[in-house]
């Protein structure tokens, strides 16, 4: 009886030790789990994708997160190497298991890179249809989840393909944020460049520190998706504005696009890009950027891009209709 009591006393101090220690759980910040969706560039081999850069400038923030996943992959130093990134895996292959990783893993945030091998399956033209259903099972099974839906990157041998879903998938996921959902385009595909692809596909650890960067302004310019973040603090509004055109003309029209860069020393909370289409010519389709007037064109950011930290950037880009050349000229750069 007399050991009973002294068992009891003993376990009796220990929870009243642990309810005042500091860290205790009423006090510790909950990981926020974060889930990156898609096929094998975001599994990324040994290099482990983006993952490894991004959870190192999100933990170098102070942020707690946690990468979640059915798999895990990456070097052996990484300290959180869970994912969802299926190698050779299509949109629907994603869609059909989408269901069952959600109800397992109740992700806060999704970061979603998907489309690559559709680029050259049998129905390429149909990707942005299937892109679509996908995003709106996931928001309709947890549309409390921030959903950020990437571009995709180059590939070398079918960059027109690529382009063209980019172009189409845009529009879509900006009229899903509009009507309510927690969608948020983030522009993938201008922050890797060819030469960061070693076998025309997938990126070297160059290329995955880009692609880790972008996720993180794009994260950063959303508060909450990775725990109460605060918003970005004002900049000193001092950016450029690098226009050029990207696409071949086709009945009268072309496709350019603007790289926003910040040339100052602190971040940008948002900015302002003006330039001059020839005569007669208009902007008709936008992404990454709200677009007015005609003549001379002022565009201004959009919600996930309007961050850039000192030496960031971001693109965006635009269909233009009408006669004459293919043709921008020099384009001017305000924030905020």
């Amino acid at each position: 009886m007399k050991l009973a009591k002294m068992i009891a006393g003993v376990l009796a101090a220990c929870a009243a030790a642990l309810s005042v220690m500091p860290g205790a759980a009423e006090g510790a910040a909950a990981a926020v789990p974060i889930m990156p969706l898609g096929d094998s560039i975001t599994q990324g081999g040994s290099i482990g994708s983006y993952r490894l850069d991004l959870g190192a400038k999100l933990r170098a923030d102070g942020h707690a997160i946690d990468f979640v996943g059915s798999l895990a992959d990456g070097p052996a130093s990484m300290p959180d190497r869970d994912h969802e990134g299926h190698p050779g895996w299509t949109i629907a292959q994603i869609d059909a298991n989408i269901s069952g990783w959600l109800t397992r893993f109740h992700p806060h945030t999704i970061l979603l890179h998907i489309g690559t091998n559709d680029m050259y399956g049998s129905d390429p033209a149909g990707a942005p249809r299937r892109l679509s259903a996908l995003v709106d099972k996931i928001t309709n099974q947890v549309p409390d989840t921030e959903l950020f839906v990437a571009t995709i990157i180059p590939i070398s041998f079918a960059d027109q393909t690529v382009r063209t879903f980019n172009a189409a998938i845009a529009p879509d996921m900006r009229a899903k944020a509009a009507a309510g959902k927690r969608v948020h385009l983030v522009d993938m595909y201008p922050s890797v460049a060819i030469a960061d692809l070693p076998d025309g596909i997938h990126p070297n650890a160059a290329g995955y520190s880009k692609m880790a960067t972008t996720w993180y302004d794009a994260l950063k310019a959303v508060p909450g998706s990775i725990g109460g973040d605060p918003q970005p603090p004002a900049g000193d509004g001092a950016c450029t504005a690098t226009p050029r055109v990207v696409g071949t003309p086709w009945n009268g029209g072309y496709q350019g696009e603007v790289t926003v860069a910040n040339s100052g020393t602190t971040a940008l909370a948002g900015w302002t890009v003006r330039f001059t289409l020839p005569s007669g010519q208009t902007i008709g389709q936008i992404w990454g950027g709200t677009a007015t007037g005609t003549g001379t064109v002022t565009v201004k950011n959009v919600a996930y891009n309007g961050a850039l930290g000192a030496g960031a950037s971001t693109t965006f880009g635009f269909l233009v209709s009408g006669p004459g050349a293919a043709s921008l000229g020099a384009a001017t750069c305000t924030s905020p």
